[in-house]
């Protein structure tokens, strides 16, 4: 007997293969499809602030180096430091917590309905601090209080979550909630700066929520998901993440963030504290830099996916690193400000906007029904991220080509969030093209 191959019949371009019962599937990107799942709506809604405040921030600057003097009400670095800090990145954080958090937490999936108004109040919130930047500090601290009001709500619904939760380990979740809290703490704070015009009050909540909440949840996460996906991705390695490592890891993020608040209040500070904050530092770095090697920083290279979620990691150490040797240049008398802002936009641009491009990449690729798989467009838009991040430490560590090398990083920056907004943006409004829900 002749045995013919069996052919899968391919799909039709509505979605449905021939003869399948029901209608066609509407690929159309609509505004619904955001309120079908938490990674959805959080991630579409981070993107847009990304890339929306990358091209203000391009725009500020090219209008600066042209000679054309903007309207500010607000100064041009608090401002900068505040929205490029937490205008995209707590929204990042609600889509993925609210995806994988239930998971952690051994409970049901969370509507995305349910998240939908405190999304909407930081959206209009910031859309109004933008103006008030630029027009009134009253109208930008209206803004930054209705973002502060929505994150605390995110922050309440989290802490439901982690209280009705059985499973017994709940320390990533803990952690993760208590560091939202002291960033709701400080988005309240930058209200109140702004709106009785203390800008260093501003700086102090924008540190605050830096490194007591952006750089605490991102290095929880690592310390939980790194291990998990090299181990499951490269069967030699193990997913080795002991509990004192991550309190380790925190620990040395709080003493990098009471100084950094500390330079605010107390310029300069004498050399014994920089002797301090160098002997604590520098045994940091060096550990998060070994971490990344243990971890399987080489293994990885050979998948794209996990090699962006190691590269963005490596900054972590890196960041750390130049901490130390600004330091140590200052509490030396080799130099009044050290590397100046270099260890800080390590810390943001290289490890938190790196990782969060790999971590939403590959959540935004499986949760479409794609492989889990960086193609050529995701992995040069990474490397934008990663260029712009070397053109701006380059800027600092070259002070004759500042200028230029400032425009560059800022112009590589915007290319890369915006083309990422688009194209991941598209997907997160359409359904799976695998055809499941979510």
């Amino acid at each position: 007997m002749k045995t013919l191959p069996i052919r899968p019949v391919p799909p039709t371009p509505g979605g449905q293969r021939p003869g399948a019962d029901g209608p066609p599937v509407d690929r159309r990107w609509t505004v619904a499809r955001l309120l079908t799942a938490p990674h959805r709506l959080g991630f579409f809604s981070a993107a847009l602030m990304l890339a929306t405040s990358a091209l203000w921030w391009a725009v500020a600057l090219v209008a600066r180096q042209a000679g054309l003097a903007l309207p500010w009400a607000v100064p041009p670095a608090v401002a900068h430091g505040l929205l490029m800090g937490m205008g995209n990145m707590p929204l990042f954080i609600v889509g993925f917590l609210f995806t994988a958090g239930p998971r952690w937490l051994g409970l049901p999936d969370v509507a995305a309905r349910s998240l939908r108004w405190p999304v909407v109040a930081m959206l209009c919130g910031w859309a109004v601090a933008l103006i008030g930047f630029h027009a009134h500090a009253l109208v930008a601290a209206l803004g930054i209080a209705a973002v502060a009001g929505g994150w605390s709500a995110i922050v309440v619904h989290f802490v439901g979550l982690v209280r009705r939760s059985p499973v017994a380990d709940q320390l990533h979740a803990r952690v993760i909630a208590a560091a939202a809290a002291l960033g709701a703490l400080a988005l309240w704070a930058a209200a109140a700066g702004l709106a009785t015009d203390q800008a260093t009050a501003v700086r102090v909540a924008t540190q605050a929520a830096l490194w007591g909440c952006l750089a605490p949840v991102f290095w929880t996460v690592s310390h939980r998901m790194i291990p998990f996906f090299s181990a499951s991705a490269l069967p030699l390695l193990d997913a080795w993440r002991p509990n004192w490592l991550l309190w380790v890891g925190l620990a040395a993020l709080a003493v990098a963030g009471a100084g950094a608040v500390a330079d605010l209040l107390w310029w300069p500070l004498p050399p014994a504290v920089r002797w301090a904050q160098l002997a604590l530092e520098a045994p940091a770095a060096a550990l998060m830099l070994w971490l990344a090697v243990r971890w399987g920083l080489v293994q990885s290279l050979k998948i794209r996916l996990l090699a962006m979620l190691h590269g963005g990691f490596v900054w972590l150490g890196l960041a750390l690193s130049l901490a130390a040797v600004s330091h140590g240049l200052q509490a030396s008398g080799t130099s009044a400000v050290g590397l100046g802002l270099a260890p800080t936009h390590a810390l943001t641009m290289g490890y938190l906007g790196c990782t969060l491009i790999a971590m939403i990449t590959r959540v935004a690729a499986g949760h479409s029904g794609r492989p889990l798989a960086a193609d050529n467009v995701a992995w040069a838009l990474y490397w934008g991220l990663q260029t712009a991040t070397l053109l701006r430490l380059g800027a600092v560590l070259w002070p004759a080509a500042e200028g230029p090398l400032v425009l560059l990083a800022v112009a590589a920056w915007a290319a890369a969030t915006t083309g990422w907004a688009w194209r991941y943006g598209g997907w997160l409004g359409r359904p799976r093209i695998d055809g499941r829900p979510g």
